[in-house]
């Protein structure tokens, strides 16, 4: 048995902010993660992170707020975002004191670039690898502080007892053995869950691994609706090509050379809100005024330097999947499922309902992205709620006891998984996710309506009963990757129909949810938050969490 004061799932910056903190503060920390840290996710963010942090007159943290309160479509809660905003400027300057290379200004300030939905140029950024930059510094901080990690551990089970959170039971890949880890407090940051869909931004380890253990132990996922579709990711592979592009001033084009932002956002034109942004994408798109299904992202304008100086990486990418220099041509580009707003339930110090257990990053919902994530404020979640989460933490392990080792929770995951393995016959994981994706794809993308909200609904809890026939090929037990990827569609499974379940039953257009059949929000019924709990093999909903409201009341939005 392993034994720690905190345990965190997940090793990207949320996972690594976290374990920074409780270094910091004396505890006996360690991370669990399925992968290198350094491999994680959060190296694919490219554009920045948000902060107010006075080099404008023109900005603030209430300002930050307030657009993070519009953006959300007013569904975030509103303590929640103001305390992330507050916090922000500390935690740039946090990561700055710790060397993280942040772009500078001729006079020495940290440089900060508009973002879609933003008052201001608030978007702090390391020309276009701000997450990559920012991954690296905190890993620098784990080595400093010699914090344990136990990479290629794959987290599959949380343990409760007496109604408290005991930490987890991991496959270890490199043994094949299954691992008992307890700990006074667990934090979960095991990032989105993109590979729902068919086609996504993130990388193949965002399988929703935190948000299905959570669900399977009895703690609500919230406000899974609400999934982000990013206005440009590359036709050809589905691959991220950063907002930067449009904070820097790319043009978005349809096929008669038009920028056709301002018909939708007369004021923000490309740099709307992203739901904004995609809506109108794909509406250009789907009233024949795309190019071969896409629309096109010009740089051209902006220069070679510019490109070369701020925006290298979004220049190789679109080089390396089209052939085309974004230099001299357009990029033909599409939205591309991208972010989950929704996640595992938690207050604004990142506690769940279970005493002990944390979540932070992607994988919750405090609620401060609502139904619609502003740009930039991705990693500023990680950062802020990943320390927020930490200290809590720390406070509750002092006033804690021990805590009991849930050895049953190791044998009943033993039982588990060696059923899976023992099997020789049935149906084969790929089967099921493939499946899964394209009902996804097709029935819970950008436009909804009621009849492809039922199909996918009944589809996936199709898929979900077919679970129980699958048996997994490889028998061996050391990284056995069949294994892995058939409990990281179990876990999507989990989180899809929620979406397609909460997304039927939320009868309005808000933010991402985007109903042909409801285009109106409805804030008279629908000023609150989805609950999900796992009941049997679906979701049971309920909608008793209301919305917190600070100062800011609902009003038209528009950009």
């Amino acid at each position: 048995m392993i034994k720690h004061d905190v345990v965190v799932i997940g090793g990207g910056l949320a996972g690594m902010r976290a374990a920074v903190e409780a270094a910091e503060r004396g505890a006996d920390v360690a991370i669990v993660s399925k992968m290198h840290p350094v491999r994680s996710h959060s190296g694919a963010a490219q554009g920045g992170i948000n902060a107010a942090l006075g080099n404008r007159e023109d900005d603030s943290p209430e300002n930050h707020a307030f657009d993070c309160v519009k953006g959300s479509d007013y569904l975030g809660d509103q303590d929640a975002v103001e305390a992330m905003c507050e916090d922000a400027p500390r935690q740039i300057i946090w990561l700055e004191h710790r060397g993280c290379i942040f772009s500078r200004l001729p006079d020495g300030r940290i440089a900060q670039r508009p973002f879609g939905g933003a008052g201001s140029a608030r978007t702090c950024y390391s020309a276009d690898v701000t997450g990559l930059v920012i991954l690296h510094t905190l890993w620098e901080q784990l080595e400093r502080f010699n914090v344990k990690v136990y990479e290629e551990f794959f987290c599959t089970a949380l343990c409760i007892e007496d109604g408290t959170g005991t930490g987890v039971v991991a496959y270890n890949m490199r043994t094949g053995d299954l691992e008992l880890i307890t700990a006074k407090a667990t934090i979960f940051a095991t990032g989105g869950a993109g590979r729902m869909y068919a086609k996504t931004t993130n990388g193949y380890a965002s399988t929703a691994d935190g948000l299905g253990i959570a669900y399977r132990a009895g703690i609500p996922i919230m406000d899974m609706e609400f999934v982000q579709f990013h206005p440009t990711s590359l036709k050809e592979n589905g691959v991220l090509l950063s907002e930067a592009a449009r904070g820097e001033g790319a043009y978005l084009l349809n096929a008669d050379g038009e920028r056709f932002m301002f018909k939708y956002a007369p004021n923000k034109g490309e740099l709307a809100s992203r739901d904004v942004v995609a809506r109108a994408e794909w509406t250009e798109i789907m009233e024949g005024r795309g190019i071969d299904g896409c629309v096109l992202l010009d740089l051209r304008h902006l220069g070679r330097e510019k490109i070369l100086e701020r925006l290298p990486q979004i220049r190789e990418l679109a080089l390396d999947a089209t052939g085309k220099d974004a230099i001299d041509t357009p990029i033909p580009i599409l939205p591309g499922m991208h972010y989950t707003m929704g996640g595992i339930e938690t207050d604004k110090f990142g506690a769940t309902r279970v005493p002990g257990v944390y979540a932070a990053g992607e994988t919750a919902c405090v609620s401060v992205h609502g139904a619609n994530r502003l740009g930039g404020n991705s990693l500023l979640e990680t950062i802020v709620f990943g320390a927020r989460s930490a200290r809590h933490a720390i406070d509750y392990i002092k006033k804690a006891g021990d805590v009991k080792p849930s050895e049953r929770t190791l044998r009943a995951e033993r039982e588990r998984i060696d059923g899976l393995l023992s099997k020789t016959t049935g149906i084969r994981a790929p089967q099921l996710r493939k499946a899964m994706n394209a009902t996804m794809s097709e029935n819970c993308f950008i436009f909804r309506n009621e009849a492809q909200l039922r199909k996918a609904a009944e589809e996936l809890q199709s898929v979900r009963e077919q679970f129980k026939d699958v048996y997994v090929m490889d028998k061996s037990r050391t990284f056995n990757t069949d294994l892995i990827g058939t409990l990281e569609t179990d876990f999507l499974i989990d989180a899809a129909q929620c979406v397609a379940n909460g997304a039927l039953h939320r009868t309005e257009s808000r933010g991402a949810q985007a109903r042909t059949d409801y285009p109106d929000r409805d804030d008279d019924k629908w000023l609150v938050h989805t609950l999900a709990w796992k009941d049997g093999n679906k979701p049971r909903l309920d909608y008793s969490r209301k919305v917190t409201f600070t100062k800011w009341q609902p009003t038209a939005r528009t950009y």
